[in-house]
């Protein structure tokens, strides 16, 4: 028996330590001999290959050096580019089994092409693997195609349509700060690629990648009233300034388009702009703050997706209302809209972790675990797509694959191993 500050800390490592098997083995119950699928529980489209959760259960399992799960990450990567679209689209989802795809709904999953770039990187410099990398790189050439052409003005930005990435049942669009971070990411991993296969830099990537990280702190972060040289567009980002004063120096804008700037916080994009190295500790900081003092519930500290929640009183409802595929998800504190979400805050962990902030980082892994463990239809550890904001129930798909990764990324983040391997001393 234990007991005071020992006990507590053995209750701790006892629980990390069973979520930790409990996730590994929701990974491996997501493993299929095409790659993984978001879960397998037999709901609408989740038990099919998808670009963007593959792509993140690939970098878990990547982290566990368990042979089968690395094997299903590659096996994740091959399928996405047998079933690339013509223009380089990689598919949103797509079940071998049927031969059905999906490049997204009403519009394509922008983000499903730089996860798929980001994941076939760190496959690739987790394993060596060259005969992947050689197979696939007409995949990835036609991709860094496309996404060029998805810059539209050939400015830097890539323009996202309403609906175009996770967030596929929220308002934003635009030039959304969560594309763009991923962005630099995947170009971090075709400047890599590049010089593996070449033996020397790509210059023009090296230039392209310092332009985008420079305009993505120039628009997104507003302190003081100076315009930067690289405003976007001047006028916008003076209007953006001056209806930002609430939130200006607390977090990163989500989002401009010709509308105007978004000002909800994208817990997502913030995690990974200080994750992926944007940020400097300044802004780190007050991120930090930000989540700590606002956007958390200290009950169980898991970060939302966006924030504050859109509320029927507020003028975006009615908009909100409207942006569903089959039924509407969004209402206060659930889903997109309010709703916590285990896999933003992995990423979060992992972040806190790279910064030596190990107590913070291990304070969050634990309320991913807590919400991995919550029951759903009678069954504990039922893994939750997502967390109720206020009244903290499960709510969404169950055995979600991305929740399960998210424990595992936490994890060995803690022990000193990064989901990204690739970063700028590669390029």
């Amino acid at each position: 028996m234990t007991n005071g500050q020992n006990g507590a800390t053995v209750e701790i490592d006892e629980a990390a330590g069973l979520g930790l098997a409990k996730a590994t083995a929701l990974l491996h119950a997501c493993s299929t001999p095409d790659g993984f699928v978001a879960s397998p529980t037999e709901s609408d489209n989740y038990r099919r290959i998808w670009g963007r959760d593959g792509a993140i259960l690939a970098i878990a399992a990547l982290l566990t050096d368990d042979e089968e799960l690395i094997a299903t990450a590659r096996r994740t990567f091959v399928t996405l580019a047998e079933y690339q679209g013509p223009h380089g689209e990689i598919p949103s989802n797509v079940d071998p089994v049927t031969r059905r795809v999906s490049f997204g709904g009403t519009t394509g999953r922008v983000d499903a092409d730089l996860w798929f770039l980001i994941g076939c990187g760190e496959y690739w410099r987790a394993t060596g693997d060259l005969a992947f990398l050689e197979h696939l790189l007409p995949a990835i050439e036609k991709v860094r195609f496309l996404l060029g052409a998805w810059e539209f003005n050939n400015r830097g930005l890539l323009y996202i349509p309403l609906t175009g990435d996770w967030a596929d049942e929220y308002l934003h669009n635009g030039y959304v700060l969560y594309d763009q971070v991923l962005y630099l990411q995947a170009q971090r991993t075709l400047a890599a690629i590049h010089a593996a296969l070449h033996g020397s830099p790509d210059h023009g990537l090296q230039e392209r990648l310092g332009r985008l990280r420079h305009l993505i702190r120039a628009n997104y972060w507003f302190d003081g009233d100076h315009i930067p040289d690289d405003a976007y567009h001047e006028i916008l980002y003076r209007k953006g300034l001056q209806a930002a004063g609430h939130c200006g120096d607390e977090h990163w804008m989500a989002s401009f388009s010709p509308s105007g700037y978004g000002y909800r916080f994208d817990g997502l994009a913030n995690v990974l702009a200080s994750l992926l190295e944007v940020a400097d500790d300044d802004q780190r900081r007050q991120v930090d703050k930000f989540i700590a003092e606002q956007a958390t519930n200290n009950a169980l500290p898991l970060l939302p997706a966006f924030y504050p929640v859109i509320q029927p009183v507020d003028e975006d409802w009615k908009d909100l209302q409207m942006m569903f595929s089959y039924t509407f998800k969004n209402r206060p504190y659930e889903f997109h809209n309010g709703g916590l979400w285990p896999m933003v805050t992995g990423f979060y962990v992992a972040d806190l972790a790279a910064r030596g902030r190990v107590d913070d980082a291990r304070r969050y892994l634990l309320a991913v675990h807590q919400a991995n463990a919550l029951t759903m239809e009678g069954e504990p550890w039922s893994f939750p797509e997502y967390v109720h904001g206020q009244a903290l129930t499960p709510g969404g798909t169950r055995h979600q694959g991305w929740s399960a990764a998210a424990a595992v990324i936490g994890h060995y983040a803690l022990e000193g191993r990064p989901p990204f391997r690739i970063d700028d001393h590669d390029a």
